[in-house]
């Protein structure tokens, strides 16, 4: 093995086609992005690698193209230089420099704000060259790891699949009543949950009393139709505003948003299975509408609808999220909400033209399962036991697929070492 300059071992030239003049068609469109697209003509028909080169997210990516295509302006076509002197086998090269990508992008852009490569420095950037042989024995052996590799992301896909339908599962079982059927018959004793709805009926009447909520409009007896399945006998079905306080989001005035954490965290919302998570502390707000408190159910009313998380302190809360907010921690485990709403995510009745989203009339009347308050407790202990063991599972996949992604280095780097 040895160092040769890349334009000593290819040819560059640059794409030509500007991708907002891209008409579709039959003829392969590579661009900087790992998707091609497509072209109705075709600039080369021939053995080819398309190397990104002038966008900041996709700088180094390298594609390899057999065939007829055409090529982003922002990407240079890369084909042997000299056949005789530097004989190349492009399926390998394509390892190679994304294997370098890094190091490649680092030593060759320029640029701050819009970072490129330009055909100079990339032409004087010096990689490895081996020999033909050693070219044919190694690609044999990338490409055999690379279907090895996509043999595993398949089944560690799958296994998420099912961890996730796994969850989902539980969460269904617990608000069916079914994940503690056991501990009811131990327990037969307890307060059901009729009295429990008096309860809190009596709070949220004494709070409006103190004028610390607004009062609730009175909402419709829940129809036959409206259940969706059986439950426990000393369960009742609720509309939710008759267990808890609602607030909807409101954004603050624009000029109120700050980087320099002044006032409090603005909270939007994206998901992993089911959460939703603040935007970091890169947005604050000095003057919030809307202000979550710590154990505040937050649910997600635009798309993602129905997403949901609890929340850990105080945030500013934009009209994107709503707060379900428990009346009184002795009456309404939170939690419980937290995991009833994560198994109806995706049960909401939607709004919307432009976009999907639930009103405040929707989550006023959704129709839940209110257990007993000692049962709620239990639920959410038995909840959290199995999604522990669910996190454990979570871990060797993710470290599975960790160790995938390492394979096809893991070939390239014996093959720089014995060279």
């Amino acid at each position: 093995m040895s160092l040769v300059k890349i334009g000593d071992l290819f040819n560059l030239e640059k794409g030509s086609l500007q991708s907002s003049k891209n008409i579709e068609g039959k003829y392969n469109f590579i661009t900087a992005a790992e998707e091609w697209k497509t072209n109705n003509e075709y600039s080369h028909e021939c053995e080819a690698l398309i190397f990104a080169a002038a966008a900041s997210g996709s700088l180094g990516r390298t594609h390899y193209v057999n065939g007829k295509f055409i090529t982003s302006d922002l990407c240079f076509i890369l084909t042997p230089r000299d056949e005789e002197e530097y004989p190349i086998d492009l399926n390998f090269y394509q390892f190679v420099f994304n294997s370098l990508r890094e190091e490649i992008v680092k030593k060759t852009k320029t640029g701050t704000s819009k970072e490129s490569i330009n055909q100079g420095n990339l032409k004087s950037y010096e990689i490895p060259y081996f020999g033909i042989e050693q070219q044919h024995l190694w690609i044999q052996k990338l490409l055999n790891t690379k279907t090895l590799k996509q043999e595993l992301a398949k089944e560690i896909d799958n296994q998420q699949n099912l961890l996730t339908k796994l969850r989902q599962s539980i969460l269904q079982e617990a608000i069916e009543g079914k994940l503690t059927s056991k501990w009811r018959e131990e327990n037969q004793d307890i307060e059901p949950a009729s009295i429990l709805l008096e309860k809190i009926q009596v709070e949220k009447e004494q709070l409006v009393k103190e004028k610390k909520i607004k009062k609730s409009k009175p909402l419709a007896e829940i129809s036959a139709e409206e259940i969706p399945f059986d439950i426990p006998d000393n369960w009742e079905w609720s509309r939710l505003e008759n267990c808890v306080e609602l607030i909807m989001g409101q954004s603050p005035s624009a000029d109120t948003y700050n980087q320099v954490g002044n006032g409090l965290p603005f909270f939007q919302g994206k998901k992993e299975f089911g959460y939703i998570y603040p935007t970091g502390n890169s947005i604050w707000c000095s003057e919030p509408k809307r202000i979550s408190k710590c154990n505040d159910i937050l649910i997600s009313v635009r798309a993602p609808v129905g997403d949901v998380n609890i929340s850990d302190k105080e945030y500013a809360i934009g009209r994107g999220l709503s707060i379900i907010r428990s009346l009184n921690v002795s009456l309404l485990d939170y939690w419980y909400i937290f995991y009833l709403l994560m198994a109806m995510q995706n049960q909401w009745t939607k709004k919307g033209s432009f976009f999907d989203a639930i009103t405040k009339d929707i989550i006023e009347n959704k129709v839940i399962p209110l257990p007993p308050f000692e049962e709620q407790k239990e639920i959410v202990k038995q909840i959290e036991k199995i999604f522990a063991v669910c996190e454990e599972l979570e871990d060797q996949i993710n470290s599975s697929k960790q160790n995938t992604q390492t394979l096809m280095q893991a070939i390239l780097n014996e093959a720089f070492a014995t060279a």
